[in-house]
C-alpha cells in the first residue's frame, strides 16, 4: 500500500488489480495521476478518509478532488463507503464516482439516493475502458470546478 498521503487528489478504491492498473495507466497517460492513491477495499478507504487505522492522524479535511469507488469489494462494500462519506459533514462535499461492472438499476438508483456524483459501468473492451477512464479523469481533474473553501 502506498502510505504517502500528502498531496492525494484522486482516491481510487478498487479491489481488482487488473482494473486498478488499467485505471492508473489511463490517468498517468493523461498526466492526471500525480496525486493518486490506490486502496484495495472499503475498510482501507474509510481509514484513509477518516484518519483511522493505519492512517491514524491523517487529516480528514484533506482536499480530495474525486473518489473513484468500486461497489463490490471485500470487508466493506462501496455502498457502505458511499453512505458514510455522504452522511458526514466533513466529507459529504467530496465528489464520488462509482466505477463498477454492476449494471443493476436498483443498485445504481441506490447510489444516486446516497449522493453519488456519477455512476460509470466499466467497459469490457480495453480501448473503451481506457477511453472512459481518460474522459472521467479529464472531467473531474480539469473541467469540474471545485469550491476552494471546502
Amino acid at each position: 500500500m502506498d502510505t504517502t498521503v500528502h498531496g492525494v487528489e484522486i482516491l481510487l478504491v478498487e479491489d481488482n488489480e487488473h482494473d486498478a492498473e488499467l485505471t492508473m495507466r489511463a490517468l498517468k497517460r493523461n498526466n492526471l495521476a500525480n496525486g493518486l492513491l490506490h486502496l484495495r477495499d472499503g475498510a482501507e478507504a474509510l481509514d484513509f478518509i477518516f484518519g483511522e487505522g493505519s492512517f491514524a492522524g491523517h487529516a480528514v479535511e484533506q482536499r480530495l478532488r474525486v473518489i473513484v469507488l468500486d461497489i463490490n469489494m471485500p470487508r466493506v462494500s462501496g455502498l457502505e463507503v458511499l453512505k458514510r462519506l455522504k452522511a458526514d459533514e466533513r466529507t459529504c462535499h467530496i465528489p464520488v464516482v462509482v466505477l463498477t461492472s454492476t449494471k443493476d438499476d436498483p443498485i445504481m438508483k441506490h447510489c444516486y439516493e446516497l449522493g453519488v456524483n456519477s455512476y460509470v459501468v466499466k467497459p469490457v473492451a480495453f480501448d473503451a475502458f481506457f477511453k472512459e477512464i481518460s474522459a472521467l479523469g479529464f472531467f473531474w481533474m480539469i473541467v469540474n470546478q471545485v469550491d476552494k473553501a471546502q
